[in-house]
């Protein structure tokens, strides 16, 4: 589980036109009076939601008697962790340190018998995408003190307006020049491209449309490559479906072989985990997973937090997953790699598991 520091100066270069931003959403989205805010951040997969709400947490977290980002709601939904959401809820704002919750709904009656409703609380609950996990999680969201923000990531608007939330923000991606010094500060660590990749440059950040995700990934791909290189990769950008996984992919594609597998394990097994316990697992399994990891957060492919922690954004890990079915032709016998519990009990039920597949 991830917890932000709000003592943090700053997230990191993503945060490029972010401050405008907030300057123009806090005096229409939310506020510092006697209601309860809620705010939706709806949009595709890789225009920035996350990043604009842990800009917001680590700006306004101080204002609150407490706070909480609840991130990869979706994900650990359906590996059937909500109750662990819903344990960091308690550890990190009411601070029961002695509160276990083993199950869903032993925490939704410890949610509604708790104390929230006299704290002042700033909760983010990032990439929810059903009513039931904002219900576990915010219950109804009147129990909260006065004052309460209640900022929830989604791609799917309906989600919000079945919940109630009345104010719905929808990024459109970087204007062209925030976009050029988001890439640029991947590519050469600076604003501004070198003088002979300036057209190039500009090709690259046409084709991503803003989209800052992959501003980041493809920026970290080029980083230290040659004009021939960078000639190379657009020219393979004509050539695929302008689709985000495909320019996701592109990044992908670049690593060695070895490095490959230590992302899709990440993927599949390890988001969320402690880094130096990782390492040593996949170091056990043959890997030269030190360098490797370190290549992965080179390339943006992979994130640490402040507590060792790997991190990845979403879009990051749907694509390591589709790459894993693609492998397979869809059979679930045949994947390399199994993480869902009812993916592996049906392979084991039917023996239908091949050699190659990782349980």
């Amino acid at each position: 589980m991830e917890k932000l520091s709000s003592k943090s100066s700053s997230i990191d270069n993503n945060l490029i036109g972010i401050k405008s931003m907030l300057a123009k959403l806090i005096p229409s989205y939310l506020g510092f009076g006697n209601d309860i805010y809620m705010m939706g951040i709806c949009g595709m997969g890789g225009q920035g939601k996350t990043t604009l709400a842990k800009a917001i947490y680590y700006k306004y977290s101080n204002h609150f008697e407490g706070s909480s980002f609840i991130a990869n709601v979706r994900e650990m939904s359906e590996k059937g962790k909500l109750h662990k959401l819903q344990q960091q809820l308690f550890d990190e704002i009411l601070e029961e340190s002695d509160t276990k919750i083993y199950n869903v709904q032993v925490g939704d009656k410890k949610l509604m018998d708790s104390g929230l409703c006299h704290k002042k609380v700033l909760l983010v609950l990032d990439d929810v995408n059903r009513k039931d996990q904002l219900e576990s999680l915010a219950g109804q969201h009147l129990k909260f003190g006065v004052g309460s923000w209640i900022i929830i990531t989604t791609r799917d608007e309906h989600v919000l307006v079945d919940y109630g939330v009345l104010k719905i923000y929808k990024p459109n991606g970087l204007d062209y020049d925030n976009a050029l010094k988001l890439f640029c500060l991947k590519a050469f660590k600076k604003e501004q491209p070198e003088e002979d990749y300036k057209q190039l440059s500009h090709k690259v950040v046409e084709y991503a449309s803003g989209l800052p995700l992959a501003l980041v990934t493809l920026g970290s791909f080029l980083v230290g490559r040659t004009l021939e290189e960078w000639q190379s990769a657009l020219d393979s950008f004509k050539n695929i479906k302008r689709d985000i996984y495909d320019i996701l992919k592109i990044s992908y594609d670049g690593l060695e072989e070895t490095w490959k597998e230590i992302f899709l394990d990440i993927v599949c097994f390890f988001r969320g985990q402690k880094k130096d316990e990782v390492i040593q697992i996949l170091e056990n399994c043959g890997f030269d997973a030190r360098i490797g990891v370190s290549v992965l957060v080179e390339r943006s492919l992979l994130t640490v937090d402040d507590k060792g922690c790997f991190g990845m954004q979403d879009l990051l890990s749907e694509m390591g997953k589709k790459i894993i079915h693609f492998e397979s032709n869809g059979e679930l016998g045949k994947q390399s790699r199994l993480w869902l519990i009812e993916d592996l009990l049906h392979v084991l039920e039917t023996n239908t598991v091949r050699k190659m597949t990782k349980l």
